[in-house]
């Protein structure tokens, strides 16, 4: 699969993420855990997700690419002088 399939893939998960930023499910519940609400939970644990999944995201070079900037690597082997420039540089 080919880089710009696979960036693709970001465009659902990060819908996901969006939708489920909202604890729809637990409206109406008042339980508690920990002294706390089972919706700040809901935060708590979603807010990992986003984290590991933005972790992801940027490493895999999709931030890069959807900024129309050229990776670090890509950068270093196109100007020929050892230093990685900025992705707008010739």
């Amino acid at each position: 699969m080919g880089r710009t399939r696979r960036d693709l893939v970001w465009i659902p998960t990060f819908a996901v993420l969006v939708a489920f930023a909202v604890p729809w499910p637990l409206w109406g519940i008042d339980l508690t855990v920990a002294g706390l609400p089972v919706w700040i939970w809901w935060h708590i644990g979603w807010l990992g997700l986003c984290t590991v999944l933005f972790t992801r995201f940027v490493r895999s070079g999709a931030w890069e690419r959807g900024m129309g900037r050229r990776t670090a690597s890509n950068a270093t082997a196109g100007r020929g002088d050892g230093r990685a420039g900025r992705g707008d540089e010739p």
